[in-house]
Order: structure tokens, then C-alpha cells, then sequence
């Protein structure tokens, strides 16, 4: 739903901003929308899929990121330089021996976990931003065989039922793996094999039909990120590493900043601070 109202909302702004002519002209995307008010939906989620898996996405969104710095309290230019200077200290002046996660860490304000609504969302990124991500398949015996041919890691029913429940035993499988997916007629299973262990995680398992492609599964879990408010009025994400494109980055974290205020009660009133920051490196502030 908070999906839906982001492209809706994000659709009659495009429209009315760059008009129906090269609305309609958009790469490969909009087609024949007669008007945002009639498949809006499902025009802005095509459009954002297909151009952002074109190569290079960023030259067909110079004119979306414009729009975005509209709808936005920040600029394209302010976050592009900070992520410049976040790779120029990653990449020259300190490099690490390994590639460095780059966060988005958001501080909220006017909000009270106790009393509003504790907000979750997810959304897919164009570019992975942790492709070394730990991923486990949770599966029947079709779904183990096509994950031992990806190299993937995966558990039978019969190692699920050998954890037995046992609540530090499904903590630790939890902390090894960053996501996990299982078999479409297992997922029903999981809270009788494993109890609420990997929920309370945040890792309950993403459900993967025998029709979907493996390989492609993995990539569409490894792209999406979760916004989710728990106790406290911080949380942070991975948009992106040091070893990606500066335009790609961009693309990742003007995409995450719009889709959580989008999630937020009172928008951009409820942001009191965004940064950045790898791994390694010291902070940047965007917001």
C-alpha cells in the first residue's frame, strides 16, 4: 500500500510537471496511460523497473531526478557531492582491504514509537547494494537441488526439525544468514519448525515458486531493503558499497530517502537527519 501511494502521489506530480506529451514518451514505460488517474500504478512501476535496469539508468532519469528534487527537502547536486566525498575518502585516501557497505543512517523527530503507528516498508533498489549478502534456502528437494546448482546455501525440513525449537540454536541461524528464502509449500511451515525466531529477526523467510528463477530471486532479495521503526527514532540501510558507480549510489539513495518519507506520518516533518557513511569512513550528512 505505502508503495502504491508513492507512485500514485509521484505519478500526478510527474504528469503534471513534465506534461503528457513526454510523459507519455517515457523509455519503454508509460505507453498509452491516457492519465496518472487510470493505471497510474502500474504505469510508475513499470517505468521505475525498466528504467532503471536500462544501461546507463541515469541518463534516462536526469529529468526523474529533477522531478525528485522537487518532492524533496534535499538536492541531487548536495547528494551527489556527498557521495563523492564519501569514495574519494573510501577509495583514496583511505582504502580498506575489503569492499565497505555505504548506510543511510536516519534520525527521526515528532514521532513516538509508543503512540504512532510503527511504520514498515520495503522497496527494491535498482542496484544491489550488498552483493556478498548471506542468503540461505529454506526448501523441498526441488528447490535444494536448483540452490546446490547456484552454489546457495540451503536446509531441508529434516534440518529444520533437528534445531528442535531450540531458541539459541535459531538465533545463531538467524545471525548467519542476512535473508532467507523458502520452497512456496514449505513457507506455512516455518513458525511450526522454527517458531517466531526468525520473525522477531526481521528475516522471515521470502516465499520462491518452482516457476520463479532461482538466480533471480536471490538478486531481487539481495536489491531490497526494509524500512522498519522499531523502539527507538534511528535506523539505518544499505544503499550501496564503495565499489559501485557514483550515479549508481545516487540512484539507490534518492530512491530509499523519497520511498521512506513517503512511509512517514508527517513526510519530511518527521526527518530530523539523514547521513552516510561506509564502512570505514567518517559520516556526511544529506539532510
Amino acid at each position: 500500500m505505502a508503495r502504491k501511494l508513492f507512485y500514485g502521489s509521484f505519478s500526478v506530480r510527474l504528469w503534471d510537471w513534465i506534461g503528457e506529451e513526454r510523459f507519455q514518451s517515457m523509455p519503454q514505460a508509460i505507453g498509452a496511460c491516457p492519465h496518472p488517474q487510470a493505471e497510474k500504478f502500474t504505469a510508475l512501476d513499470n517505468f521505475f523497473s525498466q528504467a532503471f535496469s536500462a544501461e546507463p539508468y541515469h541518463k534516462n532519469f536526469n529529468f526523474f531526478w529533477k522531478t525528485v528534487a522537487i518532492m524533496s527537502k534535499i538536492t541531487v547536486a548536495g547528494v551527489r557531492q556527498n557521495v563523492e566525498n564519501l569514495l574519494n575518502y573510501s577509495l583514496n585516501e583511505k582504502k580498506r582491504n575489503f569492499n565497505e557497505t555505504v548506510e543511510l543512517q536516519i534520525g527521526l523527530k515528532n514521532y513516538d514509537p509508543q503512540r504512532d503507528k510503527r511504520f514498515s516498508g520495503t522497496i527494491k533498489l535498482p542496484t544491489v547494494p550488498r552483493p556478498n549478502m548471506a542468503i540461505c534456502i529454506l526448501g523441498d528437494q526441488h528447490d535444494l537441488d536448483r540452490a546446490k546448482h547456484h552454489s546457495i546455501d540451503a536446509m531441508s525440513v529434516d534440518d529444520l526439525k533437528k534445531l528442535n525449537k531450540n531458541k539459541k540454536l535459531i538465533k545463531k541461524l538467524a545471525r548467519k544468514y542476512d535473508a532467507f528464502l523458502a520452497s512456496e509449500g514449505l513457507i506455512k511451515q516455518i513458525p511450526r519448525l522454527l517458531g517466531p525466531g526468525l520473525s522477531k529477526a526481521g528475516k522471515f523467510p521470502t516465499p520462491v515458486s518452482h516457476a520463479e528463477d532461482m538466480a533471480a530471486k536471490v538478486t531481487d532479495v539481495k536489491s531490497t531493503i526494509k524500512f522498519q521503526l522499531k523502539k527507538v527514532l534511528c535506523l539505518g540501510v544499505a544503499i550501496g558499497n564503495v565499489e559501485m558507480e557514483k550515479e549508481a549510489i545516487v540512484a539507490n539513495l534518492m530512491l530509499a530517502i523519497n520511498y521512506l518519507v513517503s512511509l512517514l506520518k508527517k513526510g519530511w516533518q518527521n526527518v530530523g537527519s539523514l547521513v552516510i557513511k561506509a564502512s570505514m569512513s567518517p559520516p556526511h550528512r544529506v539532510y
